[in-house]
């Protein structure tokens, strides 16, 4: 027998739902501007509005990704979450951020599946770069539901 509101997939039917979408994912930083010059400049992603030193949102594919400043004498803690922005060729990318001295850090393969590589942001914050075989559907719970 299930758990109340569980569905056959093993999730939680929409009705019972908690989250009903992902509406950001935003890194901490301690310099705005060098930040969001990294993002816009070297990645490309489109700023949406830019608040001071303390937000800075992008579009990022149909996506939002932000940047929130840090406090007055705040740092900023390495790991964390690893934003991962596809990509149509990957080997291109890699290329386009070396030639601006950004290296790869890692890079990696799910055979069949997709190829990434991990990068390193002025905070030193992880960011991927993933190019998949076959283009992605939209997520929905029905494709990509939990594992």
């Amino acid at each position: 027998m299930r758990p109340r509101g569980e569905n056959a997939a093993g999730g939680m039917g929409q009705r019972d739902a908690v989250v009903v979408g992902l509406d950001l994912v935003f890194y901490w930083v301690t310099d705005m501007d060098r930040a969001a010059r990294f993002y816009r400049d070297l990645l490309g992603l489109t700023l949406l509005r830019q608040d001071g030193g303390s937000w800075a949102e992008f579009e990022a594919g149909g996506r939002r990704f932000a940047l929130h400043g840090v406090g007055e004498g705040q740092t900023v803690s390495p790991g964390g979450a690893t934003a991962v922005f596809s990509v149509v060729d990957l080997d291109r990318a890699r290329a386009s951020l070396s030639s601006r001295g950004v290296e790869s850090t890692h890079d990696g393969d799910v055979e069949g599946y997709a190829r990434f590589a991990s990068f390193e942001d002025p905070d030193g914050k992880t960011f991927q770069l993933i190019e998949y075989v076959r283009p992605q559907a939209e997520s929905s719970p029905e494709v990509h539901g939990p594992h």
